[in-house]
């Protein structure tokens, strides 16, 4: 995802991409970056600071909360000062504009060499839960919860949208795409059984609740 408020480097950048090969997402502020985030699967984001709305620091620090996806911080701002605090907020790698759109091209597929060639995996976390969007795994702390496809799908949409209600067409279209075939009430069977591997006590759910007329919220609720 490249989210930029500048349309022309947003667009440059976008053909750059897809000549490499790569998908690519377009947000012109912190917010439709952070909506996007919360319902696409991505490898990196392209992140400008100077963003109308909230900064880039503020967007980076909401995807920290959730995850470790790659970011390359995009800014104008030249200081070290202004480095070093994109690099303690979580930032993989920093450019400064104006800059050669080559050179971030090979920034990127440096930083995806680096993290996917070494398979490591973006991980979600909630409190001691943590999820391994690749390998499509749940750790509570150092112990594996076993989980089918089904329930990984659902806990990956709950993970990139904590605090949220979402109802269960939302996490129909989130988890299963526009084409599932299968009942809404399908869903509460998945999140009874999902209760069942995370919860302590299943009967008084404390991560994965139920707003009743509206659907289901995950976590905010430490």
């Amino acid at each position: 995802m490249v989210v930029e408020d500048q349309p022309d480097i947003r667009e440059i950048l976008k053909r750059y991409l897809q000549r490499e090969g790569f998908g690519c997402h377009l947000a012109v502020d912190g917010f439709e970056a952070l909506e996007i985030f919360s319902k696409v699967v991505l490898h990196l984001v392209i992140l400008d600071i100077m963003l109308p709305g909230i900064d880039g620091y503020e967007v980076l620090k909401e995807i920290r909360k959730i995850s470790e996806v790659p970011v390359i911080m995009l800014t104008a701002k030249q200081q070290e000062a202004d480095r070093l605090k994109g690099f303690s907020a979580g930032a993989d790698d920093y450019v400064v504009k104006p800059f050669s759109i080559k050179e971030l091209i090979m920034r990127v597929k440096a930083v995806i060499k680096r993290v996917y060639d070494e398979a490591e995996d973006i991980v979600y976390r909630y409190d001691d839960l943590s999820l391994f969007q690749n390998s499509m795994k749940l750790f509570r702390g150092n112990d594996q919860i076993d989980i089918t496809t089904a329930e990984f799908r659902l806990l990956l949409v709950f993970f990139r949208n904590q605090g949220v209600v979402l109802s269960r067409e939302q996490l129909i279209g989130a988890a299963f795409g526009n084409d599932y075939e299968g009942y809404d009430r399908n869903i509460d069977s998945y999140i009874k059984r999902i209760r069942q591997k995370i919860e302590i006590d299943p009967g008084e759910p404390k991560i994965l609740l139920t707003k009743y007329g509206a659907g289901y919220t995950f976590g905010g609720q430490k």
